[in-house]
C-alpha cells in the first residue's frame, strides 16, 4: 500500500504541473493500461486504478469527462468509485452513458441521481435494461411526462403497488401513458381493473386497440365493458384460478372466517381477498372487485357492516383498497360513518345489491 501512496503522491505533483489537456490525455492512457489488464486485475490494483481515475476526472473538463463516461459506460468491471463520480455529474453528457448502460451502477447511486439531479438524468435512468422498484418509485413519482411515459414503456422496469398506483393516476390526462401502462404483461390485475374502469370512452377505445388479448369479450363498451374486462382478465389469470381453488377449498373446510380474509387483504393478496368476500357476502366477484378499486370506502364499509365484520377488519379492506393514503382525520372520519352505519340497512343494501346481480346477465 506504501507504493500506493508513492504512485498517487506523483500523479498529485504531476497533475499540479501541467494543463488540462495534459490530464485528459493521461487519463486516457491509464485507461487504455486498464482495459488491456481487465480480468486479471488483483483487488489492491484495482483500488489503485479507482482512485488514480477519480483523481484525474476532478482535473478535467466536461467534455474530456463525458469522453472518459463514454469508455467506461460498457465495461464491467469498471472501477466502482469513478463510475459512481461519472454518474452522479451534473452535466448530463458526462453522466447519461453510465446511468444508462453501465453494469456498474448500482441501485444507491441510481436512487441518489433521481432525487437530486436534472429530469434529463431521469430519463436517462428510465432506460436502463433493468430498474428495480426503489428506483421506478422515484422516476414515476418525480419524473416528468416524458421520463414516466419512458419508465412505463421499458419491458425491463418493475413496479412496486406504489408504483403502480402512482402511474394509473398520472394516466388520467395521458393517453399514451395509460395505454403503455395497459400492455405491461406484469401489471396486477386491480390495477388493470382501476385503469380502465378510470379511462374516458376515448381511452378505452385506445386500450382495446392495443392489446386486443385483453378486450376481446368486449361486445358493449358503454353499458358492460368494465364488467367484461374483469371476466375476461379472471379467464387470462393463471393466479385467479389458484385462487379459486384455493378459498374454495377453504370455504368447503370452514376455513373461510374473518381472520383469514383479514390475512389475504394484509399480504396483499387481490385475488383471494375478492373471491373470499365475494363468497362471504354472497355477492359476484366482478362487483367485489369493483368495491375493492373505488376510491370511495362507502361500498367496502356496507360489505363489511352486513356480514358482522369489525372496524379493524374493515380498515385492513379500505388499505387493500388504497384508502391508506387517507390522513389520520379522513380515518377517524371513516370510523366514525362505519359504527354510524345500521347493520340492517347495510343488510337491505345487499340485499339490492344480490336482486341486482339476478336481473342482469352474469359475467363472473
Amino acid at each position: 500500500m506504501s507504493s500506493n501512496q508513492s504512485i498517487l503522491n506523483e500523479l498529485e505533483d504531476m497533475i499540479a504541473s501541467h494543463d488540462i489537456g495534459y490530464r485528459a490525455r493521461i487519463l486516457r492512457r491509464i485507461t487504455d493500461l486498464f482495459a488491456v489488464n481487465a480480468g486479471k486485475i488483483s483487488d489492491e490494483q484495482m483500488a489503485l486504478f479507482d482512485e488514480v481515475m477519480t483523481r484525474l476526472v476532478e482535473e478535467i473538463d466536461a467534455s474530456a469527462r463525458a469522453t472518459f463516461g463514454h469508455t467506461l459506460a460498457d465495461v464491467a468491471d469498471a472501477p466502482p468509485n469513478v463510475v459512481r463520480r461519472l454518474a452522479l455529474d451534473d452535466a448530463i453528457d458526462v453522466a447519461a452513458p453510465l446511468l444508462t448502460r453501465s453494469p456498474q451502477v448500482d441501485d444507491g447511486t441510481l436512487i441518489k441521481s433521481a432525487r437530486e439531479k436534472s429530469q434529463a438524468h431521469l430519463l436517462a435512468i428510465s432506460r436502463r435494461k433493468r430498474l428495480n422498484e426503489p428506483v421506478t418509485d422515484i422516476l414515476v413519482g418525480r419524473g416528468d411526462q416524458d421520463v414516466v411515459l419512458s419508465t412505463a414503456s421499458n419491458p425491463g422496469a418493475a413496479f412496486s403497488d406504489l408504483g403502480y398506483s402512482t402511474l394509473i393516476e398520472r394516466s388520467s390526462d395521458d393517453d399514451r401513458l395509460a395505454v403503455s401502462v395497459w400492455v405491461r404483461q406484469d401489471i396486477p390485475r386491480q390495477h388493470l381493473l382501476k385503469l380502465f374502469a378510470d379511462a374516458s370512452e376515448a381511452v378505452k377505445l385506445k386500450l382495446i386497440r392495443a392489446d386486443p388479448g385483453k378486450t376481446s369479450v368486449i361486445l358493449d363498451i358503454v353499458a358492460h365493458a368494465s364488467q367484461k374486462i374483469q371476466a375476461r382478465t379472471r379467464e387470462r389469470s393463471a393466479n385467479y384460478t389458484a385462487a379459486t381453488a384455493m378459498v374454495g377449498s377453504l370455504s368447503e373446510q370452514g376455513g373461510l372466517t374473518e381472520a383469514q380474509l383479514v390475512d389475504f387483504a394484509r399480504a396483499g393478496r387481490f385475488d383471494e381477498t375478492a373471491i373470499a368476500l365475494a363468497m362471504i357476502c354472497d355477492l359476484p366477484v366482478s362487483l367485489i372487485e369493483r368495491a375493492l378499486v373505488d376510491e370511495q370506502p362507502g361500498q367496502i364499509m356496507v360489505l363489511a357492516r352486513a356480514s358482522g365484520m369489525s372496524w379493524p377488519t374493515t380498515k385492513t379492506l379500505l388499505m387493500l383498497q388504497g384508502s391508506s393514503a387517507r390522513s389520520p382525520h379522513r380515518q377517524s372520519q371513516d370510523c366514525e360513518a362505519f359504527m354510524r352505519l345500521k347493520v340492517e340497512t347495510a343488510k337491505r343494501v345487499i340485499q339490492f345489491y344480490r336482486l341486482r346481480a339476478q336481473t342482469t346477465t352474469p359475467l363472473a
